[in-house]
């Protein structure tokens, strides 16, 4: 669907669905960091207008066929909206959306640009999960990666998101940065642990093409992380979150287990490894339901201007495959420790799983890679450190 045809996703021409997923991307930051490539502006004259567009395109798409157990603030960063404009997107939000009782409200926020009323007032309005980007508790790691914050910044919003209320909170966290050594990285974790937060994001550094990293490396400003020390850095993130009862429930992301219950996964995240359906909202963000994929236009010019004239601002879609949805629920179910469900995927696909790839898992079941048995195939811990190479290995 292009911009132009203004008509909805049939997304919306579809029955209720109780795990269908709201993301609104917010693209303004205060600074863009070194490594970020997603769309986002500096310029927050731009702000206003935007909301206004945004409010639009929400009017646009609701339908009370769909109900929400999740909405998901993410940008760039969405705590630099000013309270009122974050409270007009949250009551249009309640307005237009049917949204479950207990659905998961989740906004990203930096510190440095958040104070201990701001977290109060999202608090009130109903945001009940936080997302603080940390990064790194090292000021020398924070001023490479272009950072706004200090390390101060970064344990002074955990404890003023703690006073404010929040009982579910994630910090990401990113490793894999050049001149991080292994002790560096293990004080992160362990300072992170101080918190107790419920949840925990930990990413390999990437660097981008253009980016402001990947011109300081074909500068020779810096040498990347070599792979084995990556690697090394991985398997130390779960050990030490494994010790401090925390489930490693996909690759980057780990759970606090409570009592043995695994209430603190993000429920928004796992619907992108589960093909579960989700509508995003803003430029640049992208929306699901099988087997339709689409995504609006990175630019809030272009984004503005289609919704001022009553159309969605979709700049393309896809039908996928089913040869591109078998790759993807292999791709995305091996990236989560429940893995692959071995019924559903033959029931979805019509294929003998172990048929088709049979030899393929008993190798990697030798190389102690993978976990198959009647129900489900799944990664190792070590497997997970060589997804895509084992992705590739199932197809080619």
């Amino acid at each position: 669907m292009k911009i132009s045809d203004g008509g909805k996703p049939s997304l919306f021409e579809t029955a209720s669905n109780p795990k269908h997923g709201i993301y609104v991307h917010i693209p303004f930051c205060q600074r863009k960091c070194a490594y970020c490539d997603f769309y986002s502006l500096t310029d927050l004259t731009l702000r206003q207008p935007f909301v206004d567009s945004l409010l639009q395109e929400m009017a646009l798409v609701t339908s009370d066929e769909v109900r929400s157990d999740t909405l998901y603030f993410g940008g760039g960063t969405p705590s630099v909206l000013t309270q009122q404009q974050i409270e007009t997107i949250m009551q249009q939000a309640k307005d237009l959306f049917t949204l479950t009782p207990d659905a998961e409200i989740t906004m990203e926020v930096n510190p440095g640009t958040v104070t201990q009323d701001y977290l109060n007032f999202m608090r009130q309005i109903g945001i009940n999960r936080i997302n603080i980007g940390v990064q790194s508790f090292s000021h020398n790691i924070l001023e490479f990666l272009g950072r706004i914050h200090s390390p101060g910044h970064a344990t002074q919003v955990i404890q003023q998101a703690r006073k404010a209320g929040f009982d579910n909170v994630g910090l990401d966290l990113i490793f894999g940065i050049p001149g991080q050594d292994a002790s560096t990285w293990q004080d992160d974790l362990k300072t992170a642990l101080v918190f107790a937060p419920e949840h925990l994001s930990c990413y390999i550094l990437s660097i981008e093409n253009g980016t402001h990293l990947d011109q300081m490396r074909k500068s020779k400003a810096f040498e990347p992380a070599p792979e084995q020390h990556i690697a090394d850095l991985f398997c130390i993130t779960q050990q030490i979150l494994k010790d401090a009862g925390y489930e490693q429930y996909e690759i980057s992301n780990y759970a606090r287990i409570d009592n043995g219950e695994k209430a603190w996964r993000s429920r928004h995240n796992q619907k992108y490894w589960s093909f579960a359906p989700y509508t995003g909202l803003g430029p640049g963000a992208h929306s699901y339901r099988a087997p339709l994929r689409y995504w609006n236009v990175r630019d809030v010019g272009l984004y503005s201007a289609a919704l001022a004239k009553g159309r969605l601002p979709i700049q393309e879609s896809e039908k996928t495959t089913t040869e591109q949805q078998i790759t993807e629920a292999i791709y995305l179910g091996l990236r989560t420790c429940d893995g692959i469900d071995i019924a559903h995927f033959e029931k979805l696909f019509q294929i003998d799983f172990n048929q088709q790839y049979g030899d393929t898992l008993k190798t990697l079941y030798e190389e102690n890679l993978v976990i198959v048995d009647n129900s489900r195939c799944a990664l190792t811990s070590k497997g997970m450190l060589f997804h895509n190479s084992i992705v590739e290995r199932l197809i080619p």
